[in-house]
């Protein structure tokens, strides 16, 4: 039987053994002997603890990341933001958490705005208070660092190592200004390479000499705290006797505001560092001081083993949980507030994303704030088939006195309301593709998480990687490897839009609310503003595909049937929108097209609903020909074939048709004429044919002046009209069963002289074109 000393021994050793090889993978003791060091590592775990309770051994556990005795590290926080929680994250990743030492957190700050001011000696006395008790302790190691704009690269035995070598006693980290009195630059010593002046956001020394310092004059905690720690390093007597040194070149310390320029990310392995290139060194302990957090937050999306080339995001799961689909009862509320504020393209298709978000209706409030009157009917039509099936659901209409910013603090005070777990804001240029998209920010558990949505073929995404210093865009150096999906992960980045869900313990507290109304900005730059100056992590996740981003800039809604006219400017939605559903299988090599006549070739190409609004288009602008062989509209003023048209030119469409020609009738042209390739292929005469039997009934047999002509249904024959048809007399064949949305093409000169069959009731329409006259 084990004594009970021996069996604490064990319990201890094996809870240190199984925390560091958790964190790091492998472990040394330095057990000693008679006086004689005798170092294990990576041994049997049970012969190792066999020879400690046997009592062969006197242990005595070395630094080598189980704990290290010597070594305190303190910070300050108050409380726990998202900088804070990724100074923990990386404090964890390394190892030594029980060395850290958390000093006012839970507690107000009292140190005065060092945002706007000077401040900061609060801090001075916190440390101050905690190393009393080791204010004669020469062997322990103090490590101090600020924590919400801090990451640490490195683990302990490294920092330590590396102090030990520059022989100081204290080493501060070091800057390029000198700040907060620029007149005490001159006192400096000089620094024949390097960084000049103390920055007081990291140190490192030994207990007994940073007590020294602490005490070597009072300060009031809202004195500054910098300025405190410059002059005891100018106090040449108190330098000296405490050999104090600055990190000159980072060897350490890197403070980033005014050497952004300085560092960057360095891969090997797939794993990334930071590399400070100036003075090629590598950074242990990473400050984002002044106005570099911004970058600080670009480059911790990589450091402390955040992220990876060869893994991926490594962090992207912490704090996630799993929302079981088979438990809806569990999900938690989330308010969707969809905002319309301006004419926007592909309305329906966009409200259809919404509603298909796989979660569950009961666990939805759903309000929509509509701005544009031209889309209340969609609006109206939506609501009234799908309201009813979420938790609840309202409308806002437009009005001279609801603005933006009101509507949007409405929704977010409803969400509170409605006791809402989340605050799900979506503006209507944001197209939710995939169906799970609500449900995975859900499980990410940030404050405020965006989906990645692209402009399809584009680089305008829904975020920006980086900010100029008048708050305008800039390109972030992995913006392309981000919005390309090449980099896959959850971004910390200064500004998202469009669409993001909000935490709703962020809109409970008034510190936190987002505001949307910052001076003269508009409500995105607002937002993201606001977020920036609280420190509110703002995340944009490309872990899936999610959807896109239409482009509202050319969409005019004093058209008719504008959607019809976008695509150019939203070519996925205008395909699939208008683009007939089988389309894709015309190239499918185990089917053989259809040949209702010789050379006469029939394929599905447009659905009803691009039929049915280039009808309406047409007729709305109702200037049909006259049916006579004068015509104005073509060079010389003759057709030799009349019909009643009207040309695509006439309604702005004679661009977009004849990109329509090269991008879909083409590869079906070279599909059935092998060999005959123009590209793209050209065609004057793009025009609409009415017929009716008290207008024109038929048209004569003819030659199409063309090396092959399209002819598209674009109506229901035996409902809309009776008769018609094509026959090609050569080979006395008609066509009369055409059917909406399909597409005749056939050869024009030569061989397929054809006629128009008379339409006995209602109107016919088709849309003809004549490719490489």
């Amino acid at each position: 039987m084990l004594n009970t000393g021996r069996n604490m021994l064990f319990g201890i050793l094996l809870l240190n053994y199984i925390s560091y090889v958790v964190s790091t993978g492998e472990v040394c003791f330095s057990l000693t002997q008679d006086d004689k060091e005798n170092v294990l590592c990576k041994g049997n775990l049970s012969n190792i603890f066999e020879q400690i309770i046997v009592g062969r051994y006197k242990t005595k556990i070395k630094s080598q990341g189980i704990i290290v005795k010597d070594v305190l590290v303190f910070t300050i926080a108050s409380n726990e933001t998202d900088g804070y929680k990724r100074f923990l994250k990386s404090v964890h990743v390394y190892g030594f958490q029980n060395n850290l030492n958390v000093l006012g957190l839970g507690k107000s700050w009292q140190g005065g705005n060092v945002k706007t001011s000077s401040g900061g000696g609060y801090k001075v006395n916190l440390l101050k208070e905690a190393l009393e008790k080791y204010q004669f302790d020469e062997e322990n190691i103090v490590i101090f660092t600020d924590s919400y704009d801090v990451i640490f690269l490195s683990n302990l035995d490294e920092i330590v190592n590396k102090f030990k070598s520059t022989n100081a006693r204290i080493l501060f980290s070091a800057e390029a200004f000198c700040w907060p009195d620029k007149s005490l630059a001159s006192k400096y010593p000089p620094a024949t390479r390097g960084k000049r002046f103390l920055n007081s956001g990291g140190f490192i020394g030994y207990a007994s000499d940073i007590y020294a310092i602490l005490t070597y004059v009072s300060i009031k905690n809202k004195d500054d705290d910098q300025l405190f720690y410059t002059n005891a390093y100018l106090d040449e007597k108190l330098r000296k006797q405490h050999q104090i040194k600055l990190d000159h070149k980072s060897e350490i310390f890197q403070n980033l505001y005014g050497a952004v320029a300085d560092v960057e990310l360095k891969f090997e392995g797939g794993k990334a560092s930071l590399v400070n290139t100036v003075y090629n060194t590598q950074p242990l302990i990473l400050h984002g001081n002044g106005y570099s957090k911004l970058s600080l937050n670009s480059l911790g999306n990589y450091l402390a083993q955040a992220w990876n080339l060869e893994e991926g995001c490594l962090e992207c799961l912490d704090e996630t949980i799993e929302l079981d689909k088979t438990m809806p009862e569990t999900y938690p509320v989330i308010l969707i507030a969809i905002f319309i504020e301006r004419p926007t393209p592909f309305l329906e298709e966009f409200l259809t994303t919404i509603y298909k978000q796989a979660y569950p209706k009961s666990k939805l409030h759903l309000i929509i704030h509509n701005a544009v009157e031209y889309h209340q009917p969609i609006v109206d039509k939506f609501m009234k088939k799908f309201g009813k099936k979420y938790n609840s659901s309202n409308q806002i209409h437009a009005s001279e006195s609801v603005t933006e910013v009101w509507v949007r603090n409405l929704t977010m005070e409803l969400c509170l309301a409605k006791n809402c777990s989340g605050y799900f804001a979506v503006d209507s240029i944001a197209h939710l593709d995939n169906e799970y998209t609500l449900k995975f920010l859900v499980e990410q558990q940030r404050g405020i998480v965006a989906p990645l949505l692209v402009r399809p073929d584009k680089m305008w995404s829904n975020f920006w990687g980086a900010i100029t210093d008048s708050g305008f865009y800039a390109r972030s150096f992995d913006y392309m490897e981000i919005v390309k999906n090449e980099r896959r992960g959850l971004w910390n980045v200064p500004f998202i839009s469009n669409c993001y869900l909000i935490n709703a313990t962020l809109i409970k507290n008034k510190e936190t609310r987002p505001s949307y109304s910052e001076g003269d900005l508009d409500t995105d730059m607002a937002f993201a503003y606001a977020n920036r100056e609280r420190s509110i992590f703002m995340y944009v996740n490309n872990r899936f595909d999610f959807g896109h981003l239409v482009n509202p800039e050319s969409y005019d809604i004093t058209m008719v049937n504008p959607n019809l006219y976008q695509i150019f400017d939203n070519k996925l939605d205008w395909e699939r929108r208008y683009i007939h559903e089988n389309y894709s299988e015309n190239f499918n090599p185990k089917q053989t097209p259809l040949q209702p006549c010789p050379d006469v070739y029939w394929f599905p190409i447009v659905n009803e609903k691009f039929t049915n609004e280039l009808v309406e288009i047409m007729e709305t602008f109702g200037k049909w020909s006259d049916g006579t062989n004068n015509d104005p509209r073509i060079d010389g003023g003759y057709e030799a074939v009349p019909t009643r048209d009207i040309h695509m030119r006439q309604v702005d469409l004679h661009e977009s048709w004849l990109y329509f020609l090269s991008e879909y009738v083409g590869p079906l042209q070279e599909l059935v004429f092998v060999g005959y390739n123009t590209s793209p292929p050209r065609a004057i005469m793009n025009f609409v044919v009415r017929y009716r039997p008290d207008e024109q009934p038929s048209l004569k047999p003819h030659h199409d002046s063309s090396t092959y002509t399209v002819n598209i249904a674009l109506n229901r024959m035996g409902i809309d009209y009776e008769g018609g048809g094509c026959r090609f007399i050569r080979y006395n064949c008609s066509v009369t069963d055409t059917k909406q949305g399909w597409m005749l093409i056939h050869p024009g000169r030569l061989t397929h002289y054809h006629e128009g069959l008379r339409v006995t009731s209602g109107t016919r329409y088709i849309m003809i074109s004549f490719v490489d006259p």
